[in-house]
C-alpha cells in the first residue's frame, strides 16, 4: 500500500454503536449499519469494528452485527475486541472481515498469534498493543506472524521507529491537529479512532488537506487530464456504466468537467443532467448510489467506461439495468461463468419455491439435507475416479454434476453465488 489509511472506529456494545469503551452511550442513535455506511460513503479506506461485549451471548450478537456491516460496507473491515480463541478469529473472518486484531495484553492471544497466522495467513492478523512493553517483548513474533500492529491508548513513540511493521494508530484525541501530526509520522500507516471517527468531519476534505501537506492518501486521481478528453458539441463526454462484478451494462449518462471532478472527489458517480441542466449525483434522491471501482478512457479519448458498485437499481423504472428492452436476439449459449452458475442456481431456487412434479431437484429437496450431502459426497468421489482417466471429457461431466449438487446444497442452506464470490475475492 502506497498511501496512509483513514480508518474510523465503530464501537459495538449489545448490538448498538456506542461512543467508546469507557462511555458506552449510543452513538447518534446507535444504528451500527447506518454509521458504517456513513464512513464507507464518506471517504474512509477501512473500518475498525471494536467488540465491547461482556458475555458470550453479546459476543455472538456482535459477530452477527459485524457480518451485516461487512456485507453492506464498500470498504474492508478489521475486527478487534473479545478475540480469545482460534474459533473467534475464524468466525470473524468468515463473517467477512479482512483482518482480525489480537489483544496482546492477554498472554493467551500472544500464544494464539502463530497458530492463527499459520491457519488463516499472516495478512489476516494484526497485533493490538497498548503499551510499548507489549510490542518490544514480542517484536520478533509480530514481525513474523502479523500483518501489522494496531496501537491503542498511547502514542508509543518507540514502536513508530520500527520500519518493518505496518502501524495503524488508534487515537483518543478528536482534534484535527493531532490527527494530522500522527499522519505525518513516518512510521504510521493509518489513523483510527478520535478525529476520523467524528460524524461532523469530512474525511474527503481531511484527505485533501493531508495531500496538500505531502502526506500520501487514497484519493481518486485521473491519469489523463480533462483537457485531453474529446468532448461532444455540448462539452460533455458519454459514460458507459457497468456492474464491476458481472460486467452487466447498467446505463449511459454524460459528464461535464465539474461532474467528472466531483466523481473523483467523492467516489460517487456524478453526471450532468441534460434534461434538467444541472449536476446529478446518481442515487441522491433514490439512495441507489453508484460507487466508483474504475474509470477507463477509450482509444479515441471520447468515451468513459465506468465500473461501479451499484446500490439498488440503476434504472429509474426499477429495473437493475436500463438495457432491458429486447429488439432482436439470436440464440446462443452464454458461456460467462458467473451468469451460467447464477442461471442454474436460479432454476434450482425456483424449483424449491415452486415444486415441479417429476423434478429431480425437488426429489432432493424433499429427501432433505442428508440425501443432498450424500449426493455431494458421491459426486466428489466420481471426480476423483474420473481424474485417473486420461479422457478429460469424463472429468468435465463429473465436475458439472458435482457443481449442480453443490448448488442444491447452497439453495438448501441459503448460500448465494454472491456469498461465494465475495469470499473468494477476499482470499
Amino acid at each position: 500500500m502506497d498511501y496512509k489509511s483513514i480508518v474510523p472506529c465503530l464501537y459495538l456494545y449489545r448490538g448498538q454503536a456506542v461512543t467508546g469503551w469507557e462511555n458506552r452511550e449510543p452513538f447518534e442513535g446507535g444504528d451500527a449499519l447506518e454509521l458504517a455506511g456513513f464512513y464507507s460513503d464518506g471517504g474512509a479506506d477501512e473500518l475498525l469494528a471494536f467488540d465491547l461485549s461482556s458475555t458470550d451471548e453479546e459476543h455472538e450478537e456482535a459477530i452477527g452485527k459485524i457480518r451485516e456491516i461487512c456485507q453492506a460496507s464498500q470498504i474492508p473491515v478489521t475486527a478487534a475486541g473479545n478475540v480469545k480463541r482460534l474459533e473467534d478469529v475464524k468466525k470473524l473472518l468468515y463473517a467477512g472481515c479482512r483482518r482480525v486484531a489480537l489483544n496482546f495484553s492477554k498472554e493467551s492471544n500472544v500464544n494464539l498469534l502463530e497458530e492463527a497466522s499459520e491457519r488463516f495467513g499472516k495478512e489476516k492478523i494484526l497485533a493490538c498493543v497498548s503499551r510499548a512493553e507489549e510490542f518490544m517483548a514480542h517484536q520478533d513474533s509480530i514481525e513474523r506472524y502479523a500483518n501489522g500492529v494496531l496501537l491503542v491508548k498511547s502514542a508509543l513513540k518507540e514502536v513508530y521507529k520500527v520500519p518493518p511493521v505496518s502501524l495503524i494508530f488508534h487515537m483518543e484525541s478528536d482534534a484535527k491537529s493531532d490527527a494530522l501530526a500522527c499522519m505525518e509520522e513516518r512510521g504510521v500507516d493509518g489513523v483510527s479512532g478520535g478525529f476520523v471517527s467524528r460524524k461532523d468531519v469530512s474525511l474527503v476534505d481531511f484527505k485533501q488537506e493531508c495531500q496538500e501537506l505531502g502526506i500520501p492518501v487514497n484519493l481518486l486521481k485521473s491519469k489523463i487530464a480533462w483537457s485531453d478528453f474529446k468532448l461532444n458539441g455540448d462539452g460533455l463526454i458519454p459514460v458507459m456504466v457497468q456492474d464491476y462484478q458481472t460486467d452487466e451494462a447498467l446505463m449511459l449518462a454524460y459528464m461535464n468537467q465539474e461532474a467528472f471532478h466531483k466523481t473523483l472527489k467523492t467516489g460517487k458517480m456524478t453526471y450532468w443532467s441534460r434534461s434538467r441542466g444541472e449536476l446529478w449525483v446518481k442515487g441522491e434522491t433514490s439512495g441507489h448510489f453508484q460507487y466508483v471501482k474504475s474509470l477507463m478512457l477509450d482509444c479515441d479519448n471520447d468515451t468513459i467506461l465506468a465500473k461501479v458498485a451499484q446500490v439498488g437499481a440503476a434504472c429509474h423504472t426499477g429495473n437493475y439495468s436500463c438495457f432491458f428492452k429486447e429488439l432482436v436476439k439470436k440464440e446462443y449459449d452464454d458461456a460467462n461463468p458467473l451468469r451460467v452458475f447464477q442461471d442454474v442456481y436460479d432454476v434450482i431456487l425456483d424449483r424449491k419455491i415452486h415444486p415441479k412434479e417429476g423434478s429431480y431437484t425437488n426429489y432432493l429437496f424433499e429427501k432433505g439435507i442428508d440425501k443432498i450431502l450424500k449426493k455431494v459426497g458421491e459426486e466428489c468421489t466420481e471426480i476423483v475416479i474420473a481424474a485417473k482417466n486420461p479422457d478429460k471429457e469424463e472429468i468435465k461431466y463429473e465436475i458439472a454434476d458435482f457443481l449442480y449438487h453443490v448448488m442444491v446444497l447452497m439453495a438448501e442452506k441459503e448460500v448465494s453465488w454472491e456469498d461465494i464470490t465475495r469470499e473468494l475475492a477476499r482470499r
